[in-house]
């Protein structure tokens, strides 16, 4: 069949070809175009109009576009739904193609994770572009590149920490081989992963090309040094897989990466997607309330370093009691001196993002106001370093009354920790000896102008006295102005026109200008340029040869200053570990910093830490919903879980605040493992190495999944994966079943966190039945939010006190909530009805002969059964299995 595609539409197809899965963005002329497919896909994302046009086949072609000057907004607009972008320039002007179509040719492909114009990034967040295959066993190993800054991460972990592992990363852009990428396991394991999806063939990942490729990327002759083990090897298959990838849409970007980072598991808690999302520490549970998260709360950082650091941290607690301390010290001597504290966060102020600049430098991309914010930072390092220096260590305040700003007074004495603070281990010792670079700021004083423009064509980028030649072009040029006026002069006396002037117009150049009546006395070897309807412009061989210098003059200049600005930048990539070295440092100072502003702010403390296992909090208080509310009107609550009793049933009414205390405990511990002071009056936290959290119903539609088999799946991961220096944080158990099944499994939940994992629990229920196992198992005990009855009403006093509810309030919530009163009246009728049967729902099982309580009768079938099981061999899908088939079988014997 016959191709009867334009020229246009030829050039549109082979650039297409190149990257199919792209989105094209065309340029013809002073728009972008899509066409075809990407059209009809692009119009919609873009909110484009979806049009058509002719061009040679019988059918219309599809199309959309928008001005060019708009390509940053519609690229970041792409970019963000996740979609990959090819753009295609002109590389020649019309009056170059001599009459043919011009020459057209892809400059660059923009996906989610190789975004380099600041524009379409996130200061405040990294944004990693990471490859995964499988590794030795049940395992993967991937790498991580943060394109802006060339970081570079290698990990290997097991298949069941998939999801936890790469959700600290947070992926931008997750690189994947196609067969990997349909296996059921891995598409359930990470299911709740938005990152975007390139996937690639097999052979795109293959173990020996892919060591070569990080052989040239570095200039190696051997991959000993990386400091990969031979089990990890799956490590170095991801970073030439992800090295090939970023060479496809970024060619330029070899050089850039830094030493590739081997991270092994051990070094900071995992942190679920559960954990995650019901903990809200850096994404909200409802889209769009970013005001909401913990992240929010605490980030008071002043540099873009800081912030992206800071959410790193959060999402990476550590579990070194060392490390730790090292950043509570810092904490510490921050919050004790507030002048210091004070000044050393205007001083971080005038930082910029001295990592992303020097991530431009090593890509060649730098502007000229890049390396002039570059130098302003550079000139704000000397007194964040003196400031640090000055930073006198005094003692912390505890909660006590107000200072002159209403903030605690800095002079208090902390409380005693039993620890020998030493300052070779305090983070801010380690600051003082902050890297200058003080040699890049005196080339860059030397080199660029004090306020240079945005981009090199505009000119006035290099200072005066850097380039003698430029120097001397730049002085003819200003002396443009005095020759026009001595020519004019000249001109009118010459010619005896006062009325006579010289001008200048991009399109025209220089001229002289006589009005009409003055015509007849214009000379014959002035030679006519342009005419007006009230004046004729004309020039001289003198006017038009002196222009034709100025001319010269001034694509010299260009040449001389681009030149002079590219070998500045040259020189600036030489800086480029060092400024990559004191950006970690600024990174580090301005979350400390951070956490020591909130700290005094909202009144947070430091927590005794230790490798014990009790918990102790007292006066805690929700630091999100705290920071929501007026001043002082948050209720704090006191809870203690230690190996005499560590599992906590708390039971109130709906509204009454379980779910806050649930979230408050879980987010001091991670507060206090992240390094930041936490919202208590005293706190004894031990070192948790995994915090889990079911909080909260929902179904899963996309995978078939009810709300209680989401329940069920979630519950299961907890049990399978809790040990005793957990932290469990349970918000009801069995809503989505019948009352017998959800009190049946909520028990044997519990006992079997009791007996078998003895991890520190809070588990919020409705059950009032559950309160009973206090009495039959030692390491239960029961707290109860108090409320208030008013007549037919309830006051909710957010207060725990020891007990359990006796009501659930339920028929009275319903009230509050905005019920109709009939529905109302008829509920509280049928309440009455039901409790004056039988005045209780479940009837409650008796202790076995060991003293522990079972769901089931002691001559139950499948008491043995359960005896010679070890819930640590079971999987998640096992277990569930398991809980659904017991609760059957004993659903049957009861009948």
């Amino acid at each position: 069949m016959p191709n009867h595609d334009t020229p246009l539409m030829q050039q549109w197809r082979e650039a297409k070809a190149k990257d199919p899965s792209a989105l094209l963005a065309f340029r013809v002329g002073d728009f972008y175009e899509f066409f075809n497919e990407d059209a009809e896909k692009a119009a919609p994302l873009l909110s484009l109009t979806l049009t058509a046009r002719n061009n040679g086949n019988a059918a219309k072609t599809p199309l959309a576009g928008f001005p060019a000057k708009a390509l940053p907004e519609y690229v970041r607009k792409l970019v963000q739904l996740g979609e990959r972008v090819s753009i295609c320039e002109q590389t020649e002007t019309p009056a170059q193609a001599l009459g043919s179509v011009v020459k057209r040719e892809v400059v660059e492909t923009i996906t989610p994770g190789t975004v380099l114009d600041d524009a379409l990034l996130d200061a405040g967040r990294s944004s990693f572009l990471v490859a995964l295959v499988k590794g030795r066993g049940d395992s993967y190993g991937s790498a991580a590149l943060e394109l802006t800054t060339g970081e570079l991460i290698g990990m290997r972990f097991p298949a069941d920490d998939l999801e936890a592992e790469l959700g600290k990363l947070e992926p931008a852009e997750l690189l994947l081989p196609r067969s990997l990428s349909q296996e059921p396991s891995f598409a359930e394991s990470f299911e709740a992963a938005p990152a975007p999806r390139t996937l690639r063939e097999d052979w795109y990942f293959d173990p020996e090309s892919c060591g070569e490729e990080v052989l040239r990327a570095y200039g190696l002759h051997s991959l000993d040094g990386l400091g990969v083990e031979p089990s990890e090897a799956a490590i170095i298959t991801a970073v030439g897989a992800l090295i090939r990838y970023v060479k496809e849409v970024k060619p330029t970007v070899g050089g850039h990466l830094r030493r590739l980072r081997v991270v092994r598991s051990g070094h900071t808690m995992l942190l679920d997607e559960m954990t995650r999302r019901n903990l809200e520490i850096v994404t909200p549970l409802r889209p769009g309330e970013t005001d909401v998260t913990l992240l929010s709360v605490l980030d008071d950082t002043a540099t873009p370093m800081g912030a992206r650091l800071l959410r790193r941290w959060l999402l990476e607690p550590l579990l070194s009691l060392e490390e730790i301390d090292r950043r509570h010290d810092a904490v510490e001597r921050l919050v004790s001196d507030r002048p210091g504290r004070k000044k050393l966060a205007s001083e971080l102020s005038g930082v910029g993002d001295l990592d992303r600049l020097a991530g431009k430098l090593s890509l060649g991309r730098g502007a000229p106001r890049d390396l002039a914010w570059l130098r302003d930072s550079l000139r704000s390092l000397p007194g964040v370093r003196d400031t640090v220096r000055s930073l006198r260590a005094t003692a912390l305040f505890e909660a006590g009354p107000s200072g002159a700003d209403g903030a605690p007074p800095d002079t208090d004495a902390p409380p005693d920790t039993g620890r020998k603070r030493t300052a070779a281990t305090d983070l801010l010792e380690a600051a003082a000896d902050l890297d200058l670079v003080a040699d890049a700021l005196s080339l860059l004083d030397s080199a660029l102008a004090d306020r240079p423009p945005q981009s090199l064509a505009e000119g006035g980028v290099i200072r005066e006295g850097w380039c003698p030649e430029l120097d001397e072009l730049r002085a003819a040029r200003d002396g443009a102005q005095d020759f026009i006026a001595s020519m004019e002069r000249r001109e009118r006396e010459a010619t005896g026109i006062p009325s006579l002037k010289m001008g200048y117009n991009r399109v025209f150049g220089y001229f002289i200008e006589v009005t009409r009546p003055k015509l007849d006395q214009v000379p014959e070897h002035y030679l006519r340029r342009q005419s007006l309807k009230a004046a004729e412009r004309f020039v001289t061989p003198e006017l038009k040869e002196w222009e034709e210098k100025v001319v010269d003059a001034e694509l010299r200049m260009a040449d001389l200053e681009a030149q002079a600005f590219a070998e500045l930048r040259e020189r600036m990539t030489s800086f480029v570990p060092r400024l990559r070295k004191s950006a970690a440092r600024i990174g580090e100072l301005d979350v400390l910093s951070s956490f020591a502003s909130v700290a005094v702010s909202r009144r947070y403390v430091r927590p005794s830490m230790h490798e014990g296992y009790a918990l102790e909090v007292r006066g805690s208080r929700h630091p999100v919903v705290e920071a929501m509310m007026p001043s002082g009107e948050f209720i704090p609550n006191d809870v203690v879980l230690d190996r005499e009793k560590n599992v906590v049933l708390l039971t109130g009414p709906n509204m009454a605040g379980k779910s806050t205390v649930l979230r408050q405990i879980g987010l001091i511990q991670l507060l206090a493992q992240t390094g930041s002071f936490v919202p208590v009056t005293h706190a004894r936290i031990p070192v948790a190495d995994r915090i889990f959290t079911r909080v909260g119903a929902s179904d899963n539609l996309s995978r078939g999944h009810s709300t209680f088999m989401v329940e069920m799946n979630e519950t299961a991961a907890i049990i399978n994966g809790a040990g005793v220096r957990s932290l469990i944080l349970l918000d009801e158990i069995g809503r989505g079943t019948s009352t017998y099944d959800g009190v049946s499994i909520a028990w044997a939940v519990t006992e079997h966190i009791h007996d078998r994992i003895g991890a520190k629990t809070l588990f919020a229920t409705h059950y009032h039945e559950l309160t009973r196992l206090a009495e039959r198992l030692r390491g239960v005990s029961n707290l109860k939010v108090l409320v208030k009855e008013v007549d037919e009403n309830i006051v909710f006093l957010r207060k725990l006190a020891k007990g359990e509810a006796d009501r659930s309030y339920g028929v009275q919530v319903a009230r509050i909530a905005g019920l109709p009163t009939a529905v109302v009246n008829r509920a509280k009728a049928l309440l009455t009805n039901f409790e004056g049967r039988d005045g209780t729902a479940v009837m409650l099982p008796e202790p076995t002969k060991q003293f522990q309580l079972s769901v089931f009768n002691a001559d139950h079938p499948v008491v043995s059964e359960l005896r010679s099981l070890n819930p640590d061999d079971l999987s998640p899908r096992q277990a569930l299995e398991l809980v659904y088939r017991l609760v059957r079988e004993t659903m049957k014997h009861d009948e």
